[in-house]
């Protein structure tokens, strides 16, 4: 082993040693945190991690930064064999992958095309940020370390490239199997420069006294230097992403991402409730912190801040990150009981909720789940923002100005089962007079239960949309049953607000009317009703087959069941919104949609935020029942994008939909020519009775 391979042995041992030193570090700081089962149903998560990780799905929802990111991204998973060769070069400069055979042909071609991407990529991310200054990229205090990371990556690919297209002019030959169709013409265009150049693939000596030796070797010092420079300056950097992106996905949610984690309220020992501080959320959380590529992704769709409220949800995992590197040292100090310094007391006696996050940011989010949506690498915003609303909520009865109302929401729940206030449970079913519906308690033989809901059982304008499809179910022959009185409300609004001790009361009590009714499959007019006793009831023993009514719509119009009149036609324009709860959170964009394109003379007018990019509006989280004092009102910005488009009348699928458009609509002073509309009320109107 010749000297400069001892010299390149040293330079490795130590960075791998400081390297692991670091990652066991931040390995044990995830330990401070509740453990949590993660790597169950493999096959799934393989899948996810293939689709969303590898295959960067997420990424490229963004048409522009998306085939950027991308770029680089594959062309690192190419140059790990570059990097690998590396290595085994320092030691050794006979060893590389050219056994590998043509699989090497095929490496070191994607690495010249790879290479070539990454430079015009990270050019392009430099152009971006610093020339265009996109928005969600101006964070000023990371302007300086962003720059340096992509000129980083950018050395990187550039001295791989210097290397590759030299080799041959330095070593006499390249490897056997290699190919690469962009370094060895740049290689001969390099060494043409000096006199006597030879040609690709050629054999020969040195040329020019050396000099291509020198810079064959300085671009190889350098690519090797400039990657272990950067593996060790990951673990201290918002780039620590590069590490741990792949195992967040692999180690993220399947099924609907707004499932919420029960709390075991009866388990030996508990003395907390909701997120006081880190060690209270799960290490998954605190992965997410390391994982955030701080991309802005997540805060550019969401419906608070993009109203001009303080709600960022970047910044609420950056600074649960931030908070993670301040109190998990201390709290394994702690456990060694070993004693503070006064600096490390001034750290210890900081809040997660108010020093690191702030409480009126955590209140004005919608749980509309555009941000997990939109996040690359899975990272799980609303459960830790509902996670820190609980403790608020369970432990200090802590409220600002915009949820002052909660407590009298929650007092309605416990006394009527209805969050608003001023009606009686005995008039639950009063919307239902003169239809002839029959209630469980009067014959429990169904096909179907016809699950209300609070705002279809007592808000005016929502009852019509009860009975709207009620008439359609009697029509369709659907032999369908309501619980009437012995219904309450599904504990949504209590559960998403932070109240899990009323919303788990509220389920229990309705899990145990369904069960003594046998209630096999029920249908919801209200998503969040729908969600909630699809999604959040399997985990307390609720297990029913749930639907929306939307979706059963429409199996009854394939069934045969109900019939358009095709010879009645109106010939109308219409928009339809998605709402969160069916959309993002259920997958349920093509159901309303085909029923409104099957009605004669209807033209549908897709608005621009629709489907999977559907925009919320704002009744959300319990921010129906909530004050909205900063910035502008959500609804209203939605209600204007959807008025935009001309359309007669707005389809909606929710009730808190239809109050929140309707009021944007009447905002708008567009109440007497647009109609706001349930997707049951429209169709009510083309069926053959």
């Amino acid at each position: 082993m010749q000297l400069e391979n001892l010299v390149f042995l040293g330079v490795l041992l130590t960075s791998l040693t400081v390297f692991g030193i670091s990652a066991f570090r931040l390995i044990s700081w995830l330990r401070v945190a509740r453990p949590e089962v993660r790597w169950d149903r493999i096959p799934e998560r393989l899948v996810t991690t293939l689709v969303v990780g590898f295959g960067q799905s997420k990424i490229l929802r963004d048409k522009t930064a998306g085939p950027i990111h991308a770029a680089i991204f594959w062309g690192f998973l190419v140059l790990l064999f570059a990097a690998t060769e590396m290595v085994l070069e320092g030691l050794q400069p006979a060893w590389s992958l050219n056994f590998l055979g043509p699989i090497y042909s095929v490496v070191t071609a994607l690495t010249d095309v790879f290479c070539l991407l990454i430079i015009l990529g990270t050019v392009s991310a430099l152009w971006r940020r610093y020339i265009t200054k996109v928005k969600r990229l101006q964070v000023e205090h990371e302007k300086v370390e962003a720059g340096l990371i992509l000129l980083a990556i950018f050395t990187i690919v550039v001295a791989l490239l210097i290397q590759n297209s030299l080799r041959q002019h330095v070593m006499g030959s390249d490897y056997t199997w290699a190919f690469r169709p962009i370094a060895w013409p740049l290689g001969n265009a390099i060494a043409s420069l000096f006199a006597g150049g030879t040609e690709s693939g050629a054999s020969g000596t040195p040329v020019s006294g050396g000099a291509l030796y020198v810079l064959f070797h300085s671009a190889w010092w350098v690519h090797g230097i400039t990657i272990l420079a950067f593996l060790n300056y990951l673990p201290f950097s918002k780039h620590l992403h590069v590490l741990t992106s792949i195992p967040n996905v692999f180690l993220g949610p399947l099924g609907p991402s707004n499932v919420l984690e029960k709390i075991e309220f009866e388990a030996e020992g508990v003395e907390k409730f909701g997120v006081v501080d880190i060690e209270d959320f799960s290490w998954k959380t605190l992965l997410d912190g390391y994982t955030c590529t701080h991309c802005g992704r997540c805060t550019s769709v969401c419906p608070a801040n993009q109203t001009g409220k303080i709600l960022d949800p970047r910044a609420i995992i950056v600074n649960i990150h931030a908070r993670t590197m301040d109190r998990a040292p201390l709290l394994l100090k702690q456990g060694k009981g070993l004693e503070f310094t006064p600096e490390e007391q001034v750290v210890w006696d900081k809040k997660l909720i108010g020093d690191y996050v702030l409480p009126e940011a955590l209140w004005q989010c919608t749980t509309c789940g555009a941000c997990m949506q939109e996040c690359p690498v899975n990272i799980e915003h609303v459960p830790a923002i509902v996670g820190m609303r609980r403790s608020m909520v369970m432990m200090e009865g802590a409220f600002n100005e915009e949820s002052a109302l909660l407590p009298d929401v929650y007092s309605n729940m416990e006394t009527n089962a209805v969050p608003w206030g001023g009606f009686a449970h005995s008039d639950r079913a009063d919307w239902a007079e003169g239809l002839g519906i029959r209630t469980a308690a009067e014959d429990a033989t169904m096909e179907v239960l016809f699950w209300v809901g609070c705002a279809g059982s007592y808000d005016e304008r929502a009852k019509k949309i009860s009975r709207a499809f009620s008439e359609l179910m009697q029509i369709a022959g659907v032999d369908f049953r309501i619980l009437g009185t012995e219904e309450n409300c599904n504990g949504d609004v209590a559960r998403r607000t932070g109240n899990e001790y009323l919303a788990e009361s509220l389920t229990m009590t309705n899990i145990e009317t369904l069960q003594r009714y046998q209630v096999r499959k029920i249908v919801a007019t209200c998503p969040h009703c729908f969600n909630t006793l699809k999604n959040d009831y399997p985990q307390f023993g609720g297990n029913f087959e749930v639907v929306h009514h939307t979706q059963f719509i429409r199996d009854l119009i394939a069934d045969g069941r109900l019939k358009i009149d095709r010879e009645k036609i109106n010939n109308e324009t219409i928009t339809y919104h998605d709402s969160c709860y069916l959309g993002r959170y259920n997958d349920e964009y093509e159901a309303p949609r085909a029923t409104l394109s099957d009605i004669p003379g209807l033209q549908v007018i897709e608005v621009a935020r629709s489907g999977d990019k559907g925009f919320c509006c704002g009744a959300g989280g319990g921010r129906m029942f909530m004050e909205e004092t900063v910035g502008e009102r959500v609804n209203i910005n939605r209600t204007n994008e959807l008025l935009a488009t001309g359309a007669e009348t707005i389809a909606v699928n929710c009730p808190f939909c239809t109050t929140m458009i309707t009021d944007g609509v009447k905002a708008a002073d567009k109440i007497d020519s647009v109609k706001v509309k349930d997707i049951a009320e429209i169709l009510r109107e083309h069926v053959v009775s």
